[in-house]
């Protein structure tokens, strides 16, 4: 024991081995940098596949890396899974079939034990077949009433599924049709380009589809909204701004495979002033009323009654709600979105059971109190925006044609208030691209770009006619586009020229019909333009509207432009 411990004490010398290589002190310090990659060296280099299109063999350019190395499967199964609920099954009947073999066993043992009489036998003898014959009585009452049932719901079953497959069938066959009718739109659509933008530096655009639906012949078109996920799909609200001429509304939603009649049609008592459709649930759409309730409708229901709207008990707005606006999720994954109306509220509503609301905003116009037989003067919401990145912060147009930019966080508090218009804003948008920019526009014939740090606006374009609706492209940061009062579209592209618009272009009689709303497809070089008479025009932007600005050669290689 005592050598061991001596042996641990002592100083051992490290001896080198013969091949060592004697390197520098450079050569030591010298970084060799290794680069590990997911390729799988064994993975085949030219793989061919024979396409029956073209009739020709393809090298593929993509090969699969994944190395299997082990294959283990377990033998554990979820307890939710149907495999554990047939076990579940399987042992409980096990156990039922032990305690049913235990209690016999104990039943004879006790009757070895105990004696009976006969009379007692007899009784406990017709107890038992009267319980059986009431059995059978109610199992022969159940069995009719479920026969009866089955009569009643089999017929209605198979005629509810033969109507919904007639139904497909018709929808896939009217779209056919419809397409072979309008033929040359679809390949304008398609392939046309004016080769006279080779030559100039405006555009034009070309005339597509027209959408009219008979029964909204005296409505006007009070919102657009495009579908993401479908972007042939988008929805139209259909009212009146006239307050002596209020009515019903209507909600439709057209797809430009068919422009002769629309996908979903729901009728609603009071005008339909503002939609929104969910951007990741598609099948849900938000719509604000002119008597101030909101409303979501499901598309994938055969309902046409909304599935969620406000009433009195509930809350809703006092006066018309003109935008409303989905938000993400709450915390709790329940839907919400906010509107804004012209009693000064700002609401978020979340889809529950029932809508409920939580007031954000009350905005005055002054500090100073005003005596009125009102508890509070507000200011009349317009319309609404909320910021591409932080979703917190939002700007309000009112109808004093000031824009107001607040946040969630701060209900009761303003950041900064811009002196925008002189007249009604009649929409507010952000900059898709550009964080710091958004767009408004009002009836004071005036479209304003704007630095949201700045209290002025960069830009200002008077379009010599009341400006219904702004609207910037999805495609490039410096293009939009705006409808006027006159029946014109302005598309301008600031990257091209900064004080006229490329395109000025008399899409309905000024005489008679006013344009109302526009909206650029997400996908498509396509724009929707509605009017007061009900009709929507689709057109197509020629190649000097639609151009994408080119990317820099700093950008690319990750250098901060300035």
């Amino acid at each position: 024991m005592g050598g061991g411990v001596e042996e641990w004490t002592q100083e051992r010398t490290l001896e080198k081995p013969a091949n060592q290589l004697d390197l520098s002190e450079e050569e030591l310090n010298e970084e060799i940098t290794r680069i590990l990659t997911s390729n799988n060296p064994h993975a085949p280099q030219n793989i061919v596949r024979y396409t029956y299109k073209e009739r020709t063999y393809k090298p593929m350019s993509t090969v699969d890396q994944l190395a299997v190395h082990c294959v283990l499967e377990g033998n554990l199964i979820h307890k939710d899974s149907d495999e554990a609920r047939s076990q579940r099954a399987q042992q409980g009947l096990i156990k039922g079939q032990y305690t049913m073999q235990t209690s016999l066993n104990l039943s004879i043992y006790k009757a070895h034990k105990f004696t009976l009489f006969s009379c007692t036998m007899y009784d406990v003898y017709t107890e038992e077949l009267q319980l059986q014959e009431k059995n059978k009585e109610k199992q022969r009452t159940q069995s009719s009433k479920e026969d009866k049932r089955e009569t009643k719901l089999v017929p209605t079953e198979t005629q509810s599924d033969d109507i919904s497959k007639l139904a497909r069938v018709s929808t896939n066959m009217e779209r056919m049709v419809v397409q072979n009718i309008f033929d040359d739109i679809a390949q304008d659509f398609q392939y046309f380009e004016d080769s006279a933008d080779e030559f100039s530096e405006g555009g034009t655009l070309l005339p597509l589809w027209k959408f009219h639906y008979s029964k909204a012949k005296r409505l006007s078109v009070t919102s657009l909204c495009w579908n993401q996920k479908y972007q042939d799909l988008f929805g139209v609200g259909l009212g009146s701004y006239d307050f002596t001429k209020q009515g019903s509304g209507m909600l439709l939603l057209y797809t430009v495979k068919n422009c002769t009649f629309p996908q979903y049609i729901f009728s609603t008592d009071s005008s339909v002033m503002c939609l929104d459709i969910h951007t990741k649930m598609s099948y849900l759409v938000a719509v604000g009323f002119y008597d101030g309730c909101v409303a979501v409708y499901n598309l994938k229901l055969k309902t046409m009654l909304p599935t969620h709207k406000s009433s009195v008990l509930s809350g809703k707005h006092t006066d018309p709600v003109w935008q409303v606006r989905w938000q993400k999720d709450d915390m709790d994954n329940h839907h919400n979105f906010f509107s804004v109306s012209s009693d000064g509220r700002v609401v978020s509503w979340t889809l529950i059971k029932v809508l409920k609301e939580y007031v954000y905003i009350r905005y005055t116009l002054s500090l100073k109190p005003i005596l009125t037989l009102f508890i509070c003067h507000a200011d009349s919401g317009r319309c609404i925006d909320f910021h591409k990145e932080f979703d917190n912060m939002f700007l309000l147009g009112t109808e004093e044609g000031k824009i107001h930019k607040s946040s969630k966080a701060y209900s009761n508090h303003l950041i900064q208030t811009y002196n925008a218009h002189n007249m009604a804003v009649e929409a507010v948008r952000w900059n898709h691209f550009h964080p710091r920019v958004f767009i408004s526009c009002s009836y004071d014939w005036t479209v304003k770009i704007w630095d949201h740090t700045v209290p002025t606006p960069m830009f200002t374009f008077d379009l010599n006619a009341a400006v219904g609706d702004v609207s910037w492209a999805p495609y490039s940061s410096t293009v939009f586009a705006a409808v006027t009062s006159d029946g014109k579209v302005h598309v301008f592209d600031l990257n091209t020229n900064k004080y006229k618009a490329l395109c000025q272009q008399l899409v309905v009689a000024k005489d008679t019909s006013q344009l109302t709303h526009i909206e650029f497809n997400p996908v498509h070089p396509i724009i929707i333009v509605g009017d007061d008479h009900g009709y929507i025009n689709c057109f197509k932007l020629s190649p000097n509207l639609r151009k994408k600005p080119k990317v820099s050669l700093l950008t690319l290689s990750g250098f901060p432009v300035k």
